[in-house]
């Protein structure tokens, strides 16, 4: 998985990845060249407080605002047939946003990331994170390095991006249909070195996700080895291509 064959498609696929916690759209940015190159098209939000848009965080900003975010991004640029990529908390978005808006998804991917139930938030499947003095600004767990991030340019690089998480974003529950996960293709990728998300891999591989990859190395994995990661989005991408393609021939012959 070190080499990525930038082979245009002539039906791309529409990816939206959707950043974890203390990050933005800007961890992306080493991965996305790769899903163009091959004719995708590829949008990259940041969540409301996070990133370039840090000025506007607030004790309001909850779960809802982030999943609002991207059910907006797909709303306000009319995509179909989307690619959810979620990225650590990003998995909790993903998966309201498509509670929100699942007519316009056709695939869930949980990079590294939280697979939650209805009625659960983030603080029952991690423990409760400390805030700073004002009680609702959540701190970064560490540094990149912490992260799995080792090349030192790209560690100067992160470091200055990762800001504050507001505490309700972590500590609302997300609501969820009883049969949402069974209404879209899916797929896990868990990284070795980040034992947070050992559970929910675990019922990934229980509720038979089309796709489930065990990939060597640290959480932040779009920064520390985009190459891999694009290939497995690729891989996706022909994934929903031939689905495409099996609909449209059950279309023509009904």
């Amino acid at each position: 998985m070190n080499k990525v064959v930038a082979t245009r498609d002539d039906t791309p696929t529409t990816f939206v990845l959707v950043h974890g916690a203390w990050h933005g759209g800007w961890c992306w940015n080493k991965l996305t060249p790769l899903l163009r190159a091959a004719g995708h098209q590829v949008f990259t939000p940041t969540l409301t407080g996070l990133g370039e848009r840090a000025h506007l965080l607030t004790p309001e900003i909850d779960l809802a605002t982030h999943i609002k975010d991207i059910v907006s991004v797909l709303e306000y640029e009319d995509l179909h047939d989307v690619v959810l990529v979620g990225h650590s908390y990003g998995g909790m978005v993903i998966a309201g946003v498509a509670e929100a808006i699942g007519s316009r998804v056709a695939h869930l991917v949980f990079l590294d990331g939280f697979l939650p139930e209805s009625g659960k938030a983030l603080t029952d499947y991690a423990p409760m994170l400390p805030t700073r003095d004002d009680g609702w600004r959540v701190p970064a767990l560490g540094t990149s390095r912490d992260f799995g991030v080792t090349d030192e340019r790209d560690i100067a690089w992160a470091d200055p991006r990762i800001g504050d998480q507001p505490i309700r974003a972590i500590t609302q529950p997300v609501q969820l249909s009883a049969q949402l996960y069974d209404s879209f293709a899916k797929t896990y990728i868990q990284l070795t070195e980040a034992p947070w998300f050992v559970e929910a891999a675990e019922r990934a591989k229980r509720q038979r996700f089309r796709s489930y990859t065990l990939l060597s190395g640290g959480h932040d994995a779009m920064i520390s080895q985009p190459k891999a990661v694009a290939e497995i989005l690729l891989d996706v991408a022909r994934f929903e291509r031939r689905a495409q393609q099996i609909d449209s021939a059950t279309m023509t012959i009904n």
